[in-house]
């Protein structure tokens, strides 16, 4: 594409956004929108507007804290940034957009359906939110006429992007989807692999280090074993491919996923069917792998791929002679991005939505599929399920991919439908929580809108 004269609308008349939830994504696109023509942050809501004045006077961009509409109004006159206190300040203002990216689902909920009441498009960056309920409110949007849409820089928008690629081609999806968001780096020198900050000694790698024909399961399963002590699985990876299998109909192979331990080049052949030597019961699906990597090799933390079928043999010899990753058997190839940019890509989204009217969803857009929770312990009665660090994840509940249904009575709950909430009945180890096993909230958005939409479940 040629960006620039695809954005010309949007340069000659730049989009006016709100940002709701200032963490480490939205800073970076208040950053790039600074330096983007197309766009202009005109204001923000944060529960800590503290810090985010704190970090926004660091870079010298002209702000001012907002306790009422007229002042919003002022700070926008005056080319600052408004730092509302309050929703309905914000969506005073004249907006062309927002976007949510608090993290937080409940206040999610509120926010968009308060935007899009307002008359007001969203680029839906909180997850937590899209995967229990995103459907439905894209829904709500194109039935007002209003843009609705995930965000680039984010890992579900770029690879439903690269599976459309694909499709369009005519390149038929044996697999697709992320590598885990961080590398797992194995030193050769010293036998150490590390993952962030922690490391475990694993010097048999070595002998698993390269992928012997016919011995796929033993090599990922050995690779596994030597660094079990070091996660392999995170609620995060799955709530992103969760969005990717309701706007695509890509669905896991496994509700867990493979997750298999391995090297970038491996992916063609791993990401086959068993009959064909690879991980998967059959093509056309999602997964996460975890990227095995030296120090000197290039990382692929957070990237997206897909792995597609070639027409014949002599392009699996073309595209292996210019360097692209493919199948023994030349079947197979990789498609991939090896980075996601945070806010800083994020602005294409946003002009492309307010100026274009486009979104990275469709009218295809689905509940198929629900993000649940599973005990990894035994959960008491009374145990209070909330998310502790940044991860987005609550101790005691790993994740799974289920085909969705109603939530009501012994069907599993979606995961960000059980945070901040009780158990009312002890969960065992291994077993779903379901809608049964909680105490309800009263008055939340999100269960709301949620059972609106079950109606469509059947």
């Amino acid at each position: 594409m040629q960006f620039q004269t695809l954005f010309r609308a949007a340069a000659e008349r730049p989009v006016r956004a709100a940002l709701l939830g200032a963490g480490e994504f939205g800073l970076s696109l208040i950053a790039q929108a600074r330096r983007t023509a197309g766009l202009r942050i005109v204001a923000a809501l944060d529960r800590d507007l503290e810090r985010v004045a704190s970090k926004l006077a660091a870079v010298d961009t002209p702000h001012r804290r907002c306790a009422s509409a007229a002042e919003a109004r002022s700070a926008l006159d005056a080319g600052e940034i408004a730092l509302c206190e309050r929703i309905d300040d914000l969506l005073s203002l004249p907006l062309d957009h927002v976007v949510e990216a608090t993290g937080h689902a409940e206040a999610a909920v509120r926010h968009a359906l308060a935007a899009l009441e307002a008359g007001i498009g969203v680029t839906m960056v909180s997850k937590e939110a899209e995967c229990v309920v995103g459907p439905a409110l894209a829904a709500r949007a194109r039935k007002a006429g209003l843009a609705w849409t995930l965000v680039d820089g984010d890992q579900p928008s770029l690879l439903i992007g690269l599976v459309s690629w694909a499709r369009t081609l005519g390149l038929p999806i044996v697999a697709a989807g992320k590598s885990s968001e961080y590398d797992f780096v194995f030193d050769p020198a010293t036998g150490v692999t590390r993952w962030l900050s922690e490391s475990v000694a694993a010097p048999q790698l070595a002998e698993h280090w390269h992928l012997g024909k016919g011995e796929v399961a033993g090599t990922m399963a050995a690779r596994a074993k030597a660094l079990a002590a070091l996660p392999q699985r995170t609620v995060p990876d799955a709530c992103e491919m969760s969005l990717v299998s309701n706007a695509t109909g890509l669905m896991p192979d496994r509700d867990v996923f493979h997750a298999p331990m391995a090297r970038t080049i491996e992916l063609p052949d791993l990401y086959a069917t068993r009959a064909e030597g690879g991980v998967l019961d059959r093509e056309g699906v999602v997964d996460v792998f975890n990227c095995l990597r030296r120090p000197d090799e290039a990382s692929f933390a957070g990237g997206v791929f897909v792995v597609v079928s070639l027409a014949d043999r002599a392009t699996g010899e073309l595209f292996a002679g210019k360097g692209i990753p493919v199948s023994r058997d030349r079947s197979r190839a990789l498609i991939y991005n090896p980075s996601h940019l945070l806010g800083v890509e994020a602005p294409i989204t946003v002009m492309a939505a307010a100026r274009l009217g486009h979104s990275m969803v469709d009218a295809e857009y689905r509940q198929r599929v629900d993000l649940v929770a599973r005990a990894d312990r035994d959960l008491p009665a009374g145990h209070a399920l909330e998310i502790v660090g940044t991860r987005h994840a609550v101790p005691g509940l790993d994740a799974a991919l289920l085909p969705a249904k109603p939530v009501r009575g012994g069907n599993p709950l979606p995961y960000y439908m059980a945070v901040g909430l009780t158990l009312a009945r002890p969960v065992a180890k291994d077993a779903l929580v379901t809608a049964d096993d909680v105490v309800a909230p009263e008055g939340s958005a999100l269960w709301a809108l949620r059972r609106e939409a079950d109606a469509a479940l059947g």
